[in-house]
């Protein structure tokens, strides 16, 4: 194959940024990781992502495309080595279904239960174990989301708790447990062989000496 450019726009504090890199490092793929603050957005992020104006952004041969999943699904498709998402269109089906739960229902109630407070915790607190609870029983019987591979949920998935487990601690708030969660507990235990996922994880106190700066700046 000839010589491709390939750039990713991002910010180490992203979940939706690693996970591009892991899809990336999964395939093989070299590329140039470019550092963004998006307090003050570069005139290139602007330009490659007009419309939301945020990262992650995959720059492949100029040609540019935003959003982790599109991202993702782009890059299965475009190096064939590795597949991420299934070959099955219905199994193919049920992954984007089950990764976008987690970008659009998970992740968002999660990230309430640390910025609300008192009895709107409370109530965010219900609705994230709840959603938690829907991929626990996902899981049961499975080794992985996608069976005996790792796949595009096990990778959105597992930067999500991830992420969780780190913004928890700092919050004080406790969510996810193996007493709660045993079967998504025994899953990321599994998911620890996978070299990639964990040399694409940030430091945890890394992470978490972000997370108290931008607590403390939000109150």
């Amino acid at each position: 194959m000839a010589h491709e450019e390939v750039k990713l726009f991002g910010m180490w504090s992203s979940p939706f940024v690693r996970i591009v890199e892991v899809a990336l490092k999964i395939k093989g793929v070299q590329y140039e990781y470019i550092e963004e603050d998006l307090q003050n957005k570069s005139s290139l992020l602007l330009k490659y992502n007009p419309v939301y104006k945020k990262v992650p952004v995959l720059l492949h041969n100029g040609k540019p495309i935003a959003e982790s999943l599109v991202i993702v699904e782009y890059i299965d498709e475009t190096w064939k080595d590795n597949p991420i998402l299934p070959q099955d269109s219905f199994e193919r089906a049920q992954a984007r279904f089950w990764a976008k739960l987690i970008d659009d229902k998970c992740m968002p109630s999660l990230w309430r239960v640390f910025r609300s407070k008192d009895n709107e915790q409370e109530k965010a607190t219900e609705e994230a174990l709840e959603n938690l609870k829907i991929l626990e029983n996902e899981l049961t019987d499975k080794r992985f989301f996608g069976g005996e591979t790792i796949g595009l949920v096990d990778i959105a998935a597992k930067i999500t708790v991830y992420w969780v487990q780190v913004a928890q601690e700092v919050a004080g708030v406790g969510i996810i447990s193996s007493q709660n969660f045993p079967v998504l507990f025994k899953w990321i235990d599994d998911l620890l062989s996978c070299n990639v996922l964990k040399e694409t994880m940030p430091p945890k106190d890394k992470l978490a000496a972000f997370f108290r700066t931008h607590s403390k700046a939000s109150k």
